[in-house]
């Protein structure tokens, strides 16, 4: 299997990018970012782009792939929802429509959120916008698309996050998530079962197109 994902440089993305490079059914990952992985494999390529929303500049690098898991994304703390929109929306779907379009076998894998508004019209506006997203997404004549809305993360294997915020979260709580995980085994994940439910997902499918924490749980169970 061929791999395309978005975002390897985040908690999320660094945990999947661990996954692929495990798994002996992946041949190679194609890491589309701004920024070098700064990781070295046999498997690994790294696209680097101004803006990987506009992948006209790559098409010929972008066909003959199975899958792809689009974990890039941003905070909608001090945002418009203008803002937001054009970095989560635009991006994603401007990505989304060529890879596609050149890759009609393609499975596309999307990470949003728990608390994601599917109606579009809720009063949180990340919500709003991640549902838009999502809505659209699902519309692309892809062979399969599944929306991943993980609850809590545990970073595990050395994944940490980008977003200060999040590095002294989990600095304070990081004792009480193996806790969290005992106490609510299916609202609270790892990267690293992300990463597994994620790849079962593109090699045998899912029984739903938008998968809450319990479903990312029980296909992570699958990859056993």
């Amino acid at each position: 299997m061929n791999v395309i994902l978005f975002g390897a440089t985040g908690m999320v993305g660094q945990g999947v990018l661990i996954e692929c490079l495990r798994d002996s059914g992946v041949t190679s990952v194609l890491c589309i970012g701004r920024n070098p992985v700064g990781r070295r494999d046999l498997k690994l390529r790294d696209l680097l782009l101004p803006d990987p929303g506009d992948l006209s500049s790559a098409t010929s690098d972008l066909s003959g792939f199975d899958a792809c898991f689009f974990c890039l994304g941003v905070s909608a703390a001090g945002m418009s929802e203008q803002q937001y929109r054009r970095l989560t929306y635009d991006l994603t779907l401007g990505a989304a429509r060529t890879l596609a379009e050149l890759n009609p076998g393609m499975t596309f894998i999307y990470v949003s959120g728990v608390g994601t508004d599917s109606s579009e019209h809720g009063r949180v506006m990340w919500a709003r916008v991640k549902g838009a997203t999502e809505n659209a997404l699902l519309k692309l004549p892809f062979k399969a698309a599944f929306m991943f809305r993980p609850g809590m993360i545990q970073p595990v294997h050395g994944v940490t996050s980008r977003t200060r915020f999040y590095r002294v979260f989990y600095a304070i709580t990081g004792p009480l998530i193996p806790l969290l995980r005992r106490l609510f085994p299916n609202q609270v994940s790892t990267t690293e079962r992300i990463g597994r439910a994620m790849l079962v997902a593109a090699k045998r499918g899912a029984p739903k197109t938008i998968l809450e924490p319990p479903d990312i749980e029980a296909l992570a169970e699958l990859a056993k």
